[in-house]
């Protein structure tokens, strides 16, 4: 277990009933990231601006594989904690697999876990497969 600043890293995984492709550009497009993880949200070169309720809020792009694998980091944040999204394909279902990994608190994981199911709920309603 990977433990940051008091944080500790967990994982989450989701079907998602798209292409890997279409998948990917809803974690990295702003206008698509605006319909499902944020209220607004724009980008400047590799800078995430999201809002919600009137808050702003900047992440930091730092790799990318297209169509495979996305990581942001809060620019406010500690330097090594992150949250990134990688996508495959399953060899058994042909299901495509999003793995989420984040940081949080140690007693707030579950209510992050759940935030996130929350959230992809929204991305397969707004993708379409949901």
């Amino acid at each position: 277990m990977k433990i940051i600043m008091g944080k500790v890293k967990f994982t989450c995984e989701f079907v998602v009933r798209s292409s890997p492709g279409i998948l990917y550009s809803f974690l990295t497009s702003a206008s698509s990231l605006a319909q499902w993880f944020s209220d607004t949200c724009d980008v400047n070169r590799e800078i995430y601006t999201f809002g919600w309720d009137g808050a702003e809020e900047d992440a930091e792009r730092l790799e990318y594989i297209d169509d495979q694998y996305v990581k942001y980091r809060w620019v406010d944040s500690d330097e090594e904690e992150f949250f990134d999204f990688d996508i495959s394909k399953s060899e058994i279902s042909n299901d495509t697999i999003l793995t989420i990994n984040d940081f949080a608190e140690e007693d707030e994981i579950e209510d992050q876990r759940l935030l996130w199911e929350s959230q992809i709920k929204s991305l397969s309603s707004v993708i379409g497969a949901g």
